[in-house]
């Protein structure tokens, strides 16, 4: 009998688990609203950005044929002979993100994989965040860091201009190398330890098990972080403003100046240019290829981490 009792009230406390207090129920109602309403002023903001910079481009257009735009090889909306050609920027853009790339790819890979592998867990646990510091300083910083040391002191051994792109692409390196770091070393430490295990039963060596097996597995995390970091480089501001000087010139040298187009961007934002003159409109027409390059490039980083993706039982 006290069995049947202790059955029935189980399933009287269940019963009552199940069913939902009303007021329960409105208050789960209202978060869910509030939490869809940050979620659409997110895509609106994005979505208004979007309308006012593609608006004022094609109003940019209307005046600039898409000629001048992207077959001139010159860059002078401010000067009294005006060319619009957009590639010294683009020029300039490249040339300071590869430049920071090939610093911040094997730094911030190696860190992940010595971190991963090799590093105990005291050792790790102090220098992860030690790394990962390096994406808290102001990017004003690196700038001065790079006009009043990295350049003085490469001009000992380059001919380099006051402003260059290597020191402004050095130096961005070592800003995104926390990037790629972080990222990759999840990727890494998300292959399972049976993948470790089995190459060390086969016989290989650390270091083997290392670029033939875990790197191959958190391939798409490490190229998702790579394309990140690209993305982050596009458009860094200050660091190229401050380091890589404000010349457009269509130019794969790295001693030059050269300007880039967030660099462009900031000039145009100081406020010398009135509201709805052309010079203005450049800002858009600037802004609108660099949302459509970052716009491809997260894309690319989207298409890779899903399509290389390995799931593991």
């Amino acid at each position: 009998m006290s069995a049947i009792n202790h059955h029935n009230g189980f399933q009287e406390d269940s019963r009552r688990s199940l069913e939902k207090n009303p007021s329960e129920d409105i208050t789960e109602k209202i978060i869910a609203t509030i939490l869809f309403c940050c979620g659409l002023v997110s895509v609106l903001t994005t979505f208004g950005i979007v309308v006012i910079i593609f608006q004022v481009t094609f109003e940019f257009f209307q005046e600039v044929p898409l000629a001048d735009f992207f077959l001139d090889t010159k860059w002078t909306p401010l000067f009294a002979e005006r060319h619009f050609g957009i590639w010294p920027l683009i020029a300039g853009t490249f040339l300071t993100t590869l430049t920071a790339m090939a610093v911040a790819i094997p730094l911030g890979l190696s860190s992940a994989i010595y971190l991963s592998e090799y590093a105990q867990p005291k050792v790790a646990a102090i220098l992860r965040p030690a790394v990962e510091l390096l994406a808290g300083i102001p990017t004003v910083v690196y700038g001065y860091f790079a006009l009043l040391f990295v350049t003085p002191f490469l001009r000992n051994f380059l001919p380099l201009e006051i402003f260059n792109a290597m020191s402004a692409g050095l130096m961005m390196g070592v800003m995104i190398t926390p990037t790629v770091g972080s990222i990759s070393l999840d990727a890494i430490q998300a292959v399972p330890n049976s993948l470790r295990e089995g190459a060390y039963a086969l016989g290989i060596t650390k270091l083997e098990s290392i670029f033939k097996v875990l790197l191959p597995a958190a391939l798409s995390g490490i190229t998702a972080s790579i394309i990140l970091g690209i993305s982050r480089a596009v458009g860094e501001t200050m660091t190229v403003v401050i380091a890589a000087g404000q010349q457009p010139k269509l130019t794969v040298n790295l001693m030059e100046s050269v300007e880039t187009m967030t660099a462009y961007m900031a000039q145009i934002s100081g406020g010398d240019s009135p509201r709805g003159s052309l010079n203005f409109k450049t800002l858009y027409a600037v802004g609108a290829v660099l949302f459509l390059l970052t716009l491809a490039l997260n894309i690319v980083s989207y298409w890779i981490s899903h399509r290389f993706k390995e799931k593991y039982d």
